[in-house]
């Protein structure tokens, strides 16, 4: 009879991955290891309650890769990802304090002296805009090669792979700057 839910629960298993075709937020696992790693102040008593709860990681990681990946995959929602309506304070690379709210489809962020700016997901179109003071301007999109075609300060449209050398293209684009080889 164990041999047969065995294999029962291993094709459920092999199913739920197969056909998800994701990998997903992994938001239950990521829940944990965040509350872990702030559990206490100190480094070495968090690692002690790592290894104590480790079995809590194997469920949270199984539970997220069989259904709630899946669920998001499917559904385009994650029950445990699900932040709308949380604020957050985010230190801006400026030294400045601004008000993240996580909306359904992107994101309203006030700066410091009250203006505020959406930032938002177009699933149709598979891109980022910003919209502020009624106007709203596309950001990026993704291309179906892996790529993103970002709109620049100057109107220019240019494409960037997503890893560091993009990055640094990016960078070089914006601040019109450029590195000569030799």
């Amino acid at each position: 009879m164990k041999k047969k839910t065995m294999k029962v629960a291993l094709c459920l298993a092999m199913a739920g991955i197969l056909t998800s075709s994701c990998v997903g937020s992994f938001a239950m696992f990521n829940k944990l290891a965040s509350w872990n790693k702030t559990a206490t102040d100190n480094k070495f008593l968090n690692e002690l309650i790592f290894i104590v709860i480790s079995p809590a990681y194997a469920f949270a990681g199984l539970a997220d890769a069989l259904v709630l990946n899946s669920l998001e995959f499917w559904t385009g929602d994650n029950p445990m990802a699900r932040r709308v309506g949380k604020i957050v304070n985010v230190q801006g690379e400026d030294g400045l304090i601004y008000a993240v709210k996580t909306l359904k489809k992107g994101y309203e962020i006030t700066d410091p002296q009250g203006k505020v700016y959406y930032v938002t997901y177009n699933k149709k179109d598979n891109s980022w805009s910003m919209e502020t003071e009624g106007q709203e301007r596309e950001i990026f999109r993704f291309n179906e090669d892996g790529t993103i075609q970002a709109n620049m300060p100057n109107g220019e449209r240019m494409n960037f792979t997503l890893d560091a050398a993009g990055v640094m293209q990016a960078r070089m684009a914006v601040d019109g700057s450029c590195y000569a080889l030799k």
